[in-house]
């Protein structure tokens, strides 16, 4: 096959990736704390394939390769819900939650209360304190949750406040080491949690995703015309190879 084939059609295959992670992005536009992922490409010289049909030709063929993705971990925009179990974090930690099986991470705050009293996720999920999973009775009222995550209550009649537990928040030396599991949940991968005093809870706030819906959907109208230009320009070499097939053909023997 022609190298500038071989080109376009390695070019087709890193926009078909990128096209599948802006389709990611702006399919969890509106999911709460989602993180971005965007495309990076780099060159790919390819050794046995040369520039011209001819021994002794020394410049390689120039590819395009998708190396991998990365993640934006910037903040999303926090939106005020004044529901008193909807929790933000102002800062790079990470709410800890115990899913399959062990703990997870998550910056989507949009708690409730299951049939026991303990705080979960909108997944059902539970949400870790300092000490463990965090439960509320029955008659618990007027929950309070400072900036550095205690969360305290009124009981019943009782005028002073209760204790119910600390929301646990976990730091990383590089959250971008953090692997994505779905559902909006990070496992530590390689990253190692370390001290964090900066990172603050915002109760009555959802951080929304960091998602630039103009931004991706910009993206990926590039992709598709990116894409309809190499297919173009493709045929065209097609077209040009069947052209000189049957002009070949023509010539008297």
């Amino acid at each position: 096959m022609q190298n500038a084939l071989l080109i376009g059609l390695s070019r087709q295959m890193t926009l078909e990736r990128q096209m599948d992670v802006i389709a990611n992005n702006v399919a969890n536009a509106n999911t709460n704390g989602f993180k971005a992922d965007h495309s990076l490409f780099e060159e790919f010289l390819n050794s046995n394939a040369r520039e011209d049909n001819f021994v002794g030709a020394d410049r390689r063929v120039s590819y395009v390769q998708d190396r991998g993705t990365y993640r934006d971990i910037g903040p999303g925009a926090l939106e005020a819900t004044s529901n008193p179990l909807d929790m933000a974090i102002d800062g790079n930690a990470y709410f800890a939650v115990q899913a399959n099986g062990g703990e997870m991470f998550t910056r989507d705050g949009k708690f409730t209360l299951n049939s026991t009293g303990q705080l979960v996720t909108s997944s059902g999920n539970l949400v870790l304190g300092t000490g463990g999973p965090i439960t509320f009775q029955p008659t618990d009222h007027d929950i309070n949750v400072a900036p550095d995550g205690t969360i305290t209550v009124l009981e019943g009649t009782a005028k002073t406040d209760s204790i119910r537990g600390k929301i646990r928040m976990a730091s990383f030396d590089d959250p971008t080491k953090l692997t994505k599991l779905g559902a909006n949940l990070y496992s530590a991968g390689s990253a190692t949690q370390q001290p964090d005093a900066k990172s603050t809870v915002r109760q009555g706030y959802i951080e929304k995703s960091n998602v630039n819906s103009v931004g991706e959907m910009t993206r990926m109208v590039e992709v598709m015309r990116s894409y309809t230009a190499i297919a173009n320009l493709l045929q065209q070499q097609s077209d040009l190879h069947k052209s000189a097939i049957e002009k070949l053909a023509d010539v008297p023997a």
